[in-house]
């Protein structure tokens, strides 16, 4: 049976360093849940208070109702998958998925069929009786994914188990941790920097900066509503441009100027006045010719991608941005030196006050 689990103002302390800062968030029953941030921002830090191995200097950590502060690692109910996989070398595929099965003292007759079971589900059954030494990298993980889910945890912990394989197995992986996941329904905590990683797995994600969570929601509503500037600039690729708000009327429409010399007007959630910030996605772009409306701009630098093409484009101020276009949209891809306007659909872009902690769009 999985778990919920809550975590309540949790705090965790190197000396004068403050690694995961009275972080709150909970996990839903059977949820993929990933924490995602830079290296160094406590996402670790917080998975290992969960599983025990390290201790909570503050606030509490509950698996549904029961407060696991305190209670010894072995005893939590959880499945681990580390990011080296932390198989045992000396033993084979067999042994090594059967080890926490043995280690709980379950009768011979059970361990087999079980061990079979958990790896007919990671596709490697015809491995069974090979060593480490004899398996690929994603050989391996399988194998470190079947012995976590061997036991049938109510937590299932995943420290950047695919950070060690190359970009195409990464995928194949991260589509069978997902389906498995959703087919025994475990909760799943999962750690990763990898933002492409984060939204193709999660149910819902953790943004976490500094040992604080910058935002936490659904893959989809993070990429498109970010709640500040660390988030749109962390999740996909970001061009942030300063204005001012020159004029706010009464139900709450707000005239920007940009300082790359471009006017338009927004329903903001609430007032905001001055200086502000506006995040655009390469994609939110609309690149027109030089004769068109727009910010005027020159291409610095294309890329064909198939799908779309992705621009550099130099503005009047200097300011380099990126935009897309997608090649059902195009008969021909432009090239550097070309003269073009850039607009948006001002819904779709993401607005900040000057400091970039608060969302006004």
């Amino acid at each position: 049976m999985s778990h919920g689990v809550k975590i309540c103002n949790v705090i965790k302390r190197y000396d004068d360093f403050i690694a995961v800062n009275d972080i709150s968030c909970e996990i839903k029953q059977g949820e993929f849940f990933t924490l995602l941030g830079p290296s160094g921002c406590g996402k670790t830090t917080l998975l290992r208070m969960i599983a025990g191995f390290n201790t909570i200097d503050g606030g509490k950590i509950y698996f549904d109702n029961k407060v696991i502060n305190d209670i010894e690692a072995y005893k939590r109910d959880i499945g681990m998958v580390f990011q080296n996989y932390a198989i045992f070398p000396h033993m084979t595929v067999f042994d090594n998925v059967a080890y926490g099965l043995k280690a709980r003292k379950l009768p011979k007759s059970e361990i087999e069929p079980k061990v079979m079971e958990a790896l007919e589900l990671v596709q490697i059954k015809n491995l069974k009786d090979r060593k480490p030494s004899e398996l690929s990298g994603g050989q391996q993980q399988r194998v470190a994914l079947a012995r976590a889910i061997v036991i049938k945890p109510g937590v299932l912990l995943m420290d950047e188990p695919l950070s060690n394989l190359d970009a195409k197995l990464r995928v194949q992986m991260r589509t069978i941790i997902r389906k498995l996941q959703k087919d025994l329904n475990i909760t799943t905590i999962y750690v990763t920097h990898d933002q492409e990683e984060a939204l193709a797995i999660s149910d819902r994600i953790a943004i976490i900066n500094a040992g604080r969570i910058m935002q936490i929601d659904t893959p989809a509503t993070i990429y498109k509503k970010p709640q500040n500037s660390f988030v749109a600039g962390f999740i996909g690729t970001s061009n942030f441009m300063e204005g001012n708000v020159v004029r706010l009327d009464g139900d709450s429409t707000a005239h920007i100027k940009l300082d790359a010399g471009y006017d338009f007007s927004l329903k903001l959630k609430k007032d905001l006045q001055g200086k502000i910030k506006i995040s655009v996605r390469p994609e939110q772009f609309i690149v027109d010719d030089e004769n068109g409306s727009g910010i005027p701009g020159e291409i610095q630098m294309y890329t064909f991608l198939g799908d779309f093409a992705n621009y550099e484009i130099k503005l009047e101020n200097g300011q380099v941005v990126q935009a897309n276009e997608y090649t059902k949209d195009i008969d021909f891809v432009r090239d550097i030196g070309h003269k073009v306007r850039l607009s948006f659909h001002p819904e779709k872009i993401s607005v900040f006050n000057e400091e970039g902690t608060e969302v006004f769009s």
